[in-house]
């Protein structure tokens, strides 16, 4: 054993003899929520139920809703606990107007168990008890969940008044030890970035750092001239990198610069935790004055690992405690290493944690005095008291503010108090050893090995995508992840793409039709709708003639490509996919161009693009096979699939890659030719899928490209004998025509036309009385606003109840106001230009058309002057027959329509010709259950946006006048583009037949391969 380890055990053993003079519960309020806590402890099931409905409490208004929501989450429970449960609901059923006020109540007392004070004078009565037990405060502002500038404003306006009470209150106040005192301030107050910016973009710190700076410095010379401390607190890793370089500019410079009392977080359960700590040290040494750093472990866990597993990225968190553990110790050394330049506050509960920080101060020659250790408000009293008894400063983190505001808070407390691995539970609920307590957590990474870096779906998922043909795909396929803009290096491809594209614009790109580039007399402009005047490239007009040699070489393609094993078509996408991969930050950067993405959008775009290429290759590879159909003696039958023919894919402007390359990679892997005609305004994205393509390998004919007017070529090829199959997206009204027109059958045709036909929607989000309005806000502002609302998902009616409908335009109306329109080229951007003049003119038309239907709620007062910006705008006091409530808008206008309950909203939201998406906000079980399975929509979203499908996970498509019930991306897609077929074979012979036969064959081709 090291001489360390030896001294931390002693510390520690030391810690605990103090510890259990005083024994305590891990829930020192006894009561309602100890038991509580403890069935949570022992049953996984209750403890979500219990956790939600401790969630959902605050904004029930009625004992009855308290009641309902009580039966409803616990209603399926089933523990040894369920007859208590049981007699408890029904206790609450017959007296409401009782039991709905007690279980506030309770509640409220679990709140008050970790929140200081709803007020600054409740807060005071609990810093004055601190005092007398030698524990100091940092004051942390509860409700950073702001969804608009104006709740920015309060938040730095409660910090004023904050900071202004505890002067006048600890008038007088003096540090508890004395020593080096100069070093902690007794007022100190912990501030959230976030509360401070609601347009907060991890691709823009050097935005939010120019929005955030303004805000802060006031609050920081106030602090300053009162003698305060403020600390940075840290949040979502998100955040992580703006709230670092935004302590660095603001310290660093000359207002600042000399002033010590200031702090910043650093998350020890990041794994990137100690380079960022590093960096700053460095940082601090040059600046030449003292700061600090408070060391905690994280309190995101879940969120962190829910988030990137979503989106595909490397976990930023450790996913065991000990390696968390263990970077904590090491961090704590770096600190303590250099204790000349920087304080450290430790935050933990861990004694282990703690005993390291004393042992090693003790070694280095640190007297205790010249840092603190920080603990959570209302946890772990038997800690802070032997800390104060041997002599060391104990702060308290203490939240103050409302129940509602303070909910998440609350949440994340309840988590780590009956989390398995947490400390507190160990010590105070499970009573394990303190030698067991006191172990090197190092032993215990070396004994359970480090968990890697990636999940599953990062270790290179594409080459696991080969699917087994008794597995779902949905149990395998793994999507392509996100850009994670967080990365400076991120931050600077996509610069640099968009530099590299900028530099080109103006190029040529030809027609490709039978693997011939194809020139015509007259060239198709694309413009970049954000400046109209500059060309992003040209792309020749196709006409008659054109349309005619394309459809020949396809019919000529045909043959061989129908024949082609299903493998290498497959290998085919594979292949395309890798190439986008390669060039997607330049494929991203054109869209930003030519129409008007913003970076995440059109980052996501090429996403979906490359998902849509590898989930139908492996979807090919479940179909390519022919399928026995049942096991009978003496006869083979096997269903397969045969190509239909030459595709006709017509494809729109707003998601110019990936609804283009779904549609002609599905007929591609399939076996069919395809014919690509993309919409006018795209066709310089149109024309780098087809070079993707040929790099690829495509063979001449198989993918042909072709740009022209859709009233002429589009027509044309639709009537066109040869062309067998139409897959379609865009408007009703060309969709309806399309599918009219292919029911007519043309002299010389072989095939009944088949038509995929995705039109639009009339999308309508509902808010139920109970929902979590920071979600509900920020979710329905995305849906309706995010990409200019030109999203065929796009939400375009909010539906509110009665109940709650003053509440949600009070927080609707400012986070509308809150949105930044302008050019998408720059990052932070969500609102920028829609796609032309005829789509600026037409949603203009259909403002002036609402104001006379409606109310004007919102209309954002400036948009840059060039460019075809439309202002965000909001009406109110729609009715559901109006016009702006029945057609498709296509562009930031949203319409309010106030409803009497759930009846009339549900109604109100089935009450269109479309039935594309539609959301949900609500946190009733019973609701919720109810609009499952009653909203008419072929995508459906609770508690989240209606917009952003993933391939796979999402399967995309409506029904009534939205399309024709088929789902992009899904399980079934590719069947549109397939014909079946059944081979039979009589396999008796003379009276013998074998006794099995295969599940599954070689596929029908001839010659064989």
């Amino acid at each position: 054993m090291t001489s360390l380890q030896s001294e931390i055990e002693q510390r520690g053993t030391r810690i605990f003899e103090l510890v259990d003079q005083h024994p305590e519960s891990l829930f020192s309020k006894a009561g309602f929520y100890q038991r509580m806590m403890a069935l949570s402890m022992r049953d996984e099931q209750f403890k979500g139920q219990l956790f939600r409905f401790v969630d959902v409490l605050p904004s029930l208004r009625a004992s009855g809703d308290v009641v309902e929501h009580l039966e409803e989450y616990f209603a399926d429970v089933q523990n040894g606990f369920t007859p208590f449960i049981y007699t408890g609901v029904r206790l609450a059923r017959i007296v409401p107007w009782i039991s709905g006020p007690v279980l506030r109540w309770n509640v409220s007392g679990m709140a008050r168990q970790f929140i200081a004070g709803k007020n600054p004078n409740d807060l005071m009565k609990a810093l004055r008890k601190r005092r007398a037990q030698k524990i100091g405060f940092t004051v942390d502002l509860l409700g950073e969940a702001v969804v608009s500038e104006v709740e920015t404003d309060e938040y730095a306006a409660r910090c004023f008044d904050l900071l202004e009470t505890l002067a006048r209150e600890t008038r007088g106040w003096i540090d508890p030890l004395g020593k080096n005192s100069e070093l902690f301030p007794v007022i100190n107050l912990s501030v959230k970035i976030s509360a401070l910016y609601s347009q907060m973009n991890p691709a823009d710190p050097a935005g939010a750092i120019a929005h955030l700076a303004p805000k802060l410095r006031p609050i920081l010379r106030r602090a300053r001239e009162l003698g305060a401390f403020i600390n940075f607190d840290m949040e979502s890793y998100a955040h992580k990198n703006t709230t670092l370089e935004l302590f660095k500019t603001i310290f660093a410079g000359e207002e600042f610069k000399d002033w010590p009392h200031a702090g910043i977080v650093i998350q020890a359960y990041l794994r990137d935790s100690e380079v960022d700590l590093r960096d700053l040290i460095e940082w601090g040494r040059a600046r030449g004055t003292r700061f600090a750093v408070r060391l905690v472990k994280g309190a995101y866990w879940d969120y962190e690992t829910i988030k990137s597993r979503q989106n595909g990225w490397d976990c930023p968190v450790y996913f065991q405690k000990p390696e968390s553990d263990v970077n904590f110790e090491a961090l704590t050394q770096l600190l303590l290493e250099n204790e000349s330049i920087v304080t450290a506050a430790f935050g933990s509960h861990n004694v282990r944690s703690i005993a390291y920080a004393q042992a090693l101060a003790g070694d280095l020659g640190i007297d205790r005095s010249r840092f603190e250790f920080q603990l959570l408000y209302g946890m772990a009293g038997p800690i802070k008291r032997a800390l104060v008894e041997m002599g060391y400063r104990i702060r308290e983190y203490c939240p103050m503010g409302e129940l509602l505001p303070g909910m998440s808070y609350l949440v994340r407390r309840l988590l780590e108090n009956t989390s398995n691995e947490g400390f507190l539970r160990a010590k105070f609920a499970e009573n394990i050893s303190a030698a067991e307590l006191l172990r090197d957590p190092r032993e215990l990474v070396r004994r359970n090995g480090p968990r890697s870096t990636a999940s599953t779906a990062n270790e290179d998922p594409h080459h696991k995508n080969d699917a087994s043909l008794d597995t779902a795909p949905h149990d395998i396929y793994q999507n392509s992840p996100l850009v994670n803009f967080v990365y400076k290096e991120s931050q600077d491809k996509m610069r640099a793409a968009l530099r590299e594209v900028r530099s080109r614009f103006g190029e040529k790109y030809p027609l490709v039709i039978g693997g011939e580039k194809v020139w015509t007399d007259k060239l198709t402009p694309s413009v970049n709708p954000s400046a109209p005047k500059e060309i992003v490239g040209y792309v020749p007009e196709g006409g008659i003639p054109e349309a005619e040699r394309a459809v020949k070489a396809a019919r000529a393609a045909f043959g061989k490509w129908s024949r082609t094993p299903f493998e290498e078509r497959a290998r085919l996408l594979e292949r395309a996919a890798a190439i986008m991969e390669r060039r997607r930050y330049e494929l991203s950067a054109v869209e930003v161009f030519e129409v008007g993405k913003p970076w995440a959008e059109a980052d996501g775009d090429i996403r979906e693009a490359m998902d849509f290429c590898r989930f139908y290759a492996q979807r090919m590879r479940r179909l390519g096979r022919p399928r026995l159909t049942q096991q009978v003696p003496g006869e083979e039958s096997y269903h397969h699939y045969w190509p239909r023919g030459v595709a006709l894919v017509i494809a729109p402007w707003n998601f110019p890659m990936a609804i283009l390359c779904g549609m002609a990679s599905a007929a591609v892997v399939t076996g069919n030719t395809v014919i690509m005609k993309p919409s006018e305004q795209s066709i310089i994205c149109a024309a780098m899928l087809m070079q993707v393509f040929e790099e690829a390998g495509v063979p001449p004919g198989v993918l042909n490209f072709l740009s022209g007017h859709g009233s002429v070529i589009g027509a044309h090829l639709v009537d066109h004998k040869d062309v067998d199959l139409i897959a379609f997206t865009g408007s009703r009204e060309v969709g309806l025509k399309i599918w009219e027109s292919a029911g007519i059958t043309r002299p010389g045709q072989r095939e009944l036309k088949h038509v995929v036909c995705e039109m639009g929607g009339k999308n309508a989000m509902i808010v139920d009385s109970d929902a979590d309005l920071d979600e509900a806000i920020g979710y329905s502002i995305y849906s309706a606003f995010g990409y200019q609302g030109q999203k065929c998902s796009a939400l375009s009616r909010l539906i509110l109840l009665e109940e709650n409908y003053n509440r949600v335009m009070e927080r609707l109306i400012p986070a509308a106001a809150s949105l930044r329109v302008g050019n998408p080229e720059e990052p932070g951007i969500m609102v920028g230009p829609v796609i032309d003049e005829a789509a600026y003119r037409r949603i203009l038309d259909y403002i002036e058309i609402g104001k006379n239907e409606a109310t004007v709620a919102y209309q954002a007062g400036e948009v840059p002057p060039h460019g075809y910006f439309i202002p965000p705008t909001i009406f109110a006091d729609v009715k559901p027959n109006v016009r702006i409530a029945c057609e498709e808008i296509f562009g930031p206008v949203l319409s309010v329509l106030k409803v009497r309950d759930l009846d009339e909203a549900i109604e109100v939201a089935n009450g269109t010709d479309y039935a594309l998406t539609g959301g949900f906000f609500s946190r009733s079980p019973a609701n919720i259950e109810r609009v499952k399975g009653q909203l008419e929509a072929g995508n459906v979203y609770i508690n989240r946006s209606c917009t952003g499908a993933i391939v796979g996970r999402h399967p995309f498509g409506g029904f009534k006048m939205s399309g024709g019930g088929t789902k992009a991306g899904g399980e079934d897609y590719l069947l549109q583009f397939l014909l079946p077929r059944v081979v039979t074979e009589n396999i008796t012979r003379h009276g013998f037949a074998p006794e099995e036969t295969p599940q599954y064959r070689d596929e029908f081709l001839w010659p064989k391969q």
